[in-house]
């Protein structure tokens, strides 16, 4: 963003640093510590909160930051902040509400955990930046309803997959043409991957297995496009999307012919992916254009002769992008991808095998369960289960491998702020819709 490294050189000239509160220090969060501390003038990590202090105090390590101090309460931490110094901790709420913070960043990959960050975060006044797919398409809405009350920025990240398909949708609609689709080219997708089949690559790479096997089964490229989806207005064709695969190392422009054309011209557009395609890991949007003279231009200038445009980034940097979110927040009050209002797509909980009666479903990218995308409509008219609540639940019934699971198939755990977010939720954007008769008498009497 040419705006943000300017308005950033000016506070550094100032003296007047954004101030970060990170949670979270596995591999996401460590890479954003070192890259504010190596290329970002203007912004410095003021503490890092991680339940393992060793943890956060190696991500301070690890960029050069060697007079990092340790806060056992929070008036030791706002001492710390008050003082300038680097601080860590194991208490994320304390950071949310300490003076001397800026924004939020949030780098767990958790929903209930996270939940209470956000949500502690926006009523102390910060700014929220999610690394969180997964929360922001379970519970993104009703956070920024509470955002928007609060008037602090609710965001997902630049860099990360959804955020650079936000910004490409926002340069392609600037320039006059018409998204149809938003899309996110993907290595490899494999439903009934488990955190078994894919530790070795965790391990070569130092991620957590179940994060990367999220990655593998679709769980999060279905929590990704459902934020965009959520952002745009956009839909799915179908649960599951379209996912068409090509031969290894196709063109991504070559792969428009692969979708119906009514789903991308009839209605508000479509969210998919594509396997195979190169230039891979980036993300492309289809595009098109009314006016003949325009179309004129569009083909001199490369791009076909329509009637779809393919518009791709090559890559996404991950946390080298996320200052760049921090600052559009802080600086110009610019979410980079926010909710327009309800959800629009959401991703449900899918049986990975065969699933016995009283079983306790595992958390994302386990051995239980994978994650489709579903428009919201179907889901809440189907009562199907949301499986960034599907952590913890036990099964009332079985269920075969494959199947969606429904609210009537399993039982809450108890008092849960993400249940109780999530029936605010349906009840500002689906009154007319009724969960699960049992589930809502866990959820009822519960206020947020």
């Amino acid at each position: 963003m040419i705006l943000v490294d300017a308005a950033l050189a000016r506070r550094q000239q100032e003296g007047r640093p954004i101030r970060i509160g990170l949670v979270g220090a596995g591999f996401m969060a460590r890479g954003i510590v070192l890259q504010v501390a190596l290329s970002v003038p203007g912004m410095r990590v003021a503490a890092v909160a991680n339940r393992s202090l060793q943890a956060a105090q190696l991500a301070y390590e690890q960029a050069g930051i060697v007079h990092a101090v340790g806060a056992d309460s929070p008036a030791q931490l706002q001492r710390a902040l008050d003082q300038g110094l680097p601080a860590y901790t194991q208490d994320a709420l304390a950071l949310c509400q300490a003076d001397g913070i800026d924004v939020i960043v949030e780098a767990t990959g958790t929903i209930e955990y996270a939940a209470h960050v956000a949500m502690r975060a926006i009523a102390h006044g910060k700014h929220v930046v999610l690394m969180n797919a997964e929360l922001d398409g379970t519970l993104g809405p009703i956070l920024k309803t509470y955002a928007d009350r609060a008037g602090v920025i609710l965001t997902s990240a630049d860099g990360d997959q959804p955020g650079v398909m936000m910004n490409l949708y926002r340069f392609v609609k600037g320039i006059g043409v018409k998204p149809v689709l938003c899309g996110n080219i993907k290595g490899l997708h494999d439903p009934y991957r488990t955190p078994a089949t894919q530790a070795a690559f965790a391990a070569q790479w130092g991620q957590n297995p179940q994060m990367v096997t999220s990655f593998a089964d679709g769980t999060k490229i279905s929590f990704e496009n459902a934020i965009v989806a959520n952002g745009t207005g956009m839909r799915v064709a179908r649960r599951g999307m379209h996912g068409p695969s090509v031969t290894a190392g196709t063109p991504i422009e070559e792969i428009a012919g692969l979708y119906p054309l009514h789903d991308l011209i009839e209605g508000p557009g479509i969210v998919d992916y594509v396997v195979g395609a190169r230039p891979a890991p980036g993300v492309y949007v289809l595009g098109t254009h009314a006016h003949p003279q325009q179309r004129h231009y569009l083909h001199l200038y490369k791009l076909g002769q329509g009637p779809l445009y393919c518009f791709y980034t090559p890559y996404h940097l991950c946390h080298f992008e996320v200052p760049t979110t921090v600052a559009r927040a802080v600086l110009f009050n610019d979410a980079t991808l926010t909710p327009l209002d309800g959800p629009r797509v959401e991703v449900v909980a899918t049986a990975k095998r065969d699933l016995l009666a009283g079983e306790v479903l595992d958390g994302l990218g386990g051995f239980m369960s994978y994650g489709l995308a579903e428009n919201a409509e179907t889901a809440r008219q189907d009562q199907l289960l949301p499986i960034g609540l599907a952590e913890g639940c036990r099964l009332r019934r079985p269920a075969a491998r494959d199947r969606v699971l429904c609210w009537d198939d399993v039982e809450l755990p108890e008092a849960r702020l993400c249940d109780r977010l999530w029936q605010e939720q349906m009840q500002r954007f689906f009154p007319h819709h009724h969960q699960d008769k049992e589930a809502l008498h866990e959820i009822a009497g519960h206020r947020i």
